[in-house]
C-alpha cells in the first residue's frame, strides 16, 4: 500500500474499485485494525486508530461486512443479530433511529421467517443479509461492507442494493466494495479506484460514467 488516501463525509456513500490483488481489502483491514498500518494515520470522526484494538474501534461507530460473510454458523438467525448487539453512537442523534430487531426484520423480511434457522442453514444471499443486519444492530455511523454481492443471484444482489440505498437515504454513511459498477453508480456518491495498492483515479458517478475508459482500464468491465 502506496499513500492511499480517502474520506467519507457524513450520510456519504463512497466505493473502493480495483481488480483482486489492488489493495482495497488491505485498506478495510487496516482500518478495522486486523491489519497494522505501518505508515500515514487513520481517523474517524477525528480521532486516531491507529494502534486500537478491533472491538474498540467498532465501539467508535464502524461497522463491518466482512468478506465471505463469516455468520456464526450455529448460532439462529436471531441469535446471531443479537450477540454482537449494542446501543452505539448513532442512539438518540438527531434523525436517526436505533437498529433494533424489528427495523432490521423490516430492512430483510426474509430473515424473520428464517429466525430460527441456524446460519448454517441459510442461503448465500441470506446470510448475506443476516451479515449487514449483524453490523447494523452494532449501530454503526458508518457502515463498511466488503464484496457487497459477490457470487449472490440477480434478484438478491437487487435486494441487497435497494436495501443499502435505503440506509443511504436514512443518513448511514457507507463505504462499499464491490464489483457491480453499474449497480454501484446508480447511488454512491464517490469512487477511488485502487491499482497497485495506489488510489488512481477519483472522482463522483457523473465523472466515472463519462470516463468509460477509466472503468475498462482498472476493473476490466465494459
Amino acid at each position: 500500500m502506496f499513500g492511499v488516501s480517502f474520506d467519507v463525509k457524513a450520510g456519504e456513500v463512497v466505493t473502493l474499485l480495483g481488480r483482486n490483488g489492488t489493495g482495497r481489502s488491505t485498506t478495510i483491514k487496516c482500518l478495522f485494525g486486523l491489519l497494522p498500518a505501518k505508515s500515514g494515520s487513520i481517523a474517524f470522526g477525528g480521532k486516531p486508530l491507529q494502534g486500537l484494538p478491533s472491538h474498540s474501534i467498532a465501539r467508535l461507530g464502524l461497522g463491518l461486512v466482512p468478506e465471505g460473510r463469516q455468520v456464526f454458523p450455529n448460532l439462529t438467525v436471531e441469535e446471531n443479530l443479537v450477540a454482537t448487539a449494542r446501543v452505539g453512537p448513532r442512539h438518540g442523534d438527531a434523525g436517526l433511529q436505533e437498529w433494533t430487531l424489528a427495523r432490521v426484520y423490516m430492512l430483510f423480511p426474509s430473515l424473520e421467517r428464517r429466525r430460527r434457522n441456524l446460519g448454517s442453514q441459510l442461503s448465500g444471499g441470506e446470510q448475506q443479509m443476516l451479515a449487514i443486519g449483524r453490523a447494523l444492530m452494532t449501530n454503526p455511523k458508518l457502515l463498511v461492507l466488503d464484496e457487497a454481492t459477490e457470487g449472490l443471484a440477480p434478484l438478491i444482489r437487487a435486494e441487497i442494493w435497494a436495501a443499502l440505498a435505503e440506509l443511504k437515504r436514512e443518513g448511514l454513511s457507507q463505504i462499499v466494495i464491490d464489483k457491480n459498477v453499474g449497480a454501484l453508480l446508480k447511488f454512491a456518491d464517490r469512487h477511488f479506484v485502487m491499482e497497485k495498492g495506489r488510489v488512481v483515479w477519483q472522482g463522483s458517478s457523473t465523472q466515472l460514467r463519462a470516463e468509460p475508459e477509466i472503468v475498462q482500464q482498472y476493473l476490466g468491465v465494459s
